[in-house]
C-alpha cells in the first residue's frame, strides 16, 4: 500500500461540458488555491476555442498551469503531463497554496497519479503497415480490430484518434496482451500528492443539451476562424491536434466538404459519443465521489474544503 504523501489535491473530473471548470474555479477562489489543467488538447498554443480553455476572466480567479506548453506540431503526450503536473504541484505547494486539478482527460490524471507502464518501444515497420491499412480501409477498420483484442481500450478511443489506436494495436501486436490489462497492472512507487476525486455528472438530456450549446457557442465565437489561423501558420489538418473535436469537423467545412450546419451537427454528435467515454473512463474508479453539478455543487465543494483543509469530521 502506498504511504501517503504530505501534499493534498482535489481532482475535478467528469465528461466536457459538465461543469467542471466552475467548480474548481469557486474551489479556487475558496481555498486559494491554483489550478492544474488536465486536457490533452489546451496544452497546444493557438488551440483556444475549440478546447474551452479558461477566459481572461477565469484565470484572473486563479493561476492556472499546462496551458500553452507546446506548439500543435510538437509531440506531447501523457507521460510528458506527468513530468511537468508533477514539477507544477511541487512548486504550486511551495508557495504554501492549494491544488485544484481539472480536466476530463482520464489517461493524463491517470499519469499523474498512477504512471504509465513503459511499454515497448514503437516498432517503425509494423507502424507503417498499420498506417497503410488505415490508408486503405478507413479509421473504422483499426478501430474494429482493436475492439476485438481490447475492447476496454477501444471503448474509450474514438476511431479517429488514430495514433492512439495504432498504438494499443502495437502494444497488442508486441505483447500479446492488450493495453488496458498492461495499464492496470502497472503501479508507480509514489504519486505526487494525495488526491481526492470528485466526479460531476448531469442527467444524459441535460448534459447533450449543454454540448450543443458549448458547440454552437465555439462556432459563434470563431471556431472556423481559428482554424483558417492554424492553417496560415502552417499549422495543417494532417496534425493531431487537428484531427480532434472541432477542428477536424470545421476543417471538413472549410475544406467544402460539409456546409457549417452538416459540421456543427457531426461535432455535436461525436463530444456526445466523447462524452459518454469519459463517463465510463470516471466511472471505473472505485474512489471517485460523485456529485450532480448542479443539485449536489455546495456538497462537493464541503467535502473537498475539509479533505484539502485535514477536517477529518
Amino acid at each position: 500500500m502506498r504511504s501517503e504523501t504530505a501534499q493534498r489535491a482535489v481532482a475535478v473530473v467528469g465528461p466536457t461540458s459538465v461543469g467542471k471548470t466552475r467548480l474548481a474555479l469557486r474551489l479556487a477562489s475558496l481555498l486559494n488555491a491554483e489550478i492544474l489543467c488536465a486536457d490533452s488538447r489546451q496544452v497546444y498554443r493557438y488551440l483556444d476555442i475549440g478546447t474551452g480553455k479558461p477566459t481572461t476572466a477565469e484565470r484572473a480567479v486563479a493561476p492556472h498551469h499546462l496551458l500553452d506548453v507546446v506548439a500543435p506540431d510538437e509531440h506531447f503526450d501523457a507521460v510528458e503531463f506527468s513530468r511537468l503536473a508533477s514539477r507544477a504541484i511541487r512548486d504550486i505547494a511551495s508557495r504554501g497554496r492549494q491544488v485544484i486539478i481539472c480536466g476530463g482527460s482520464g489517461l493524463y490524471i491517470k499519469a499523474l497519479l498512477h504512471g504509465l507502464f513503459p511499454g515497448p518501444k514503437a516498432d517503425p515497420e509494423l507502424r507503417n503497415r498499420l498506417a497503410a491499412e488505415l490508408k486503405a480501409g478507413g479509421p473504422g477498420l483499426l478501430h474494429g480490430r482493436l475492439a476485438s483484442r481490447d475492447p476496454e481500450t477501444a471503448a474509450r478511443l474514438h476511431p479517429h484518434d488514430v495514433v492512439r489506436v495504432i498504438r494499443a494495436l502495437e502494444v497488442h501486436e508486441l505483447t500479446g496482451r492488450p493495453l488496458s490489462e498492461l495499464q492496470r497492472t502497472h503501479e508507480r512507487a509514489e504519486p505526487p500528492c494525495t488526491v481526492m476525486t470528485i466526479g460531476l455528472w448531469r442527467e444524459r438530456e441535460m448534459l447533450r443539451a449543454a454540448i450543443a450549446a458549448r458547440c454552437a457557442a465555439m462556432v459563434a465565437d470563431g471556431l472556423v476562424e481559428e482554424v483558417q489561423a492554424l492553417w496560415m501558420r502552417g499549422y495543417g489538418s494532417e496534425l493531431a491536434p487537428l484531427r480532434t473535436l472541432g477542428y477536424r469537423h470545421m476543417g471538413a467545412h472549410l475544406l467544402g466538404e460539409r456546409s457549417l450546419d452538416e459540421a456543427l451537427a457531426e461535432m455535436t454528435a461525436d463530444t456526445c459519443r466523447y462524452a459518454k467515454r469519459q463517463l465510463t473512463w470516471f466511472r471505473a474508479d472505485p474512489g471517485c465521489r460523485w456529485y450532480h453539478a448542479e443539485h449536489e455543487e455546495e456538497a462537493a465543494l464541503n467535502v473537498a474544503k475539509r479533505f484539502l483543509e485535514r477536517d477529518e469530521r
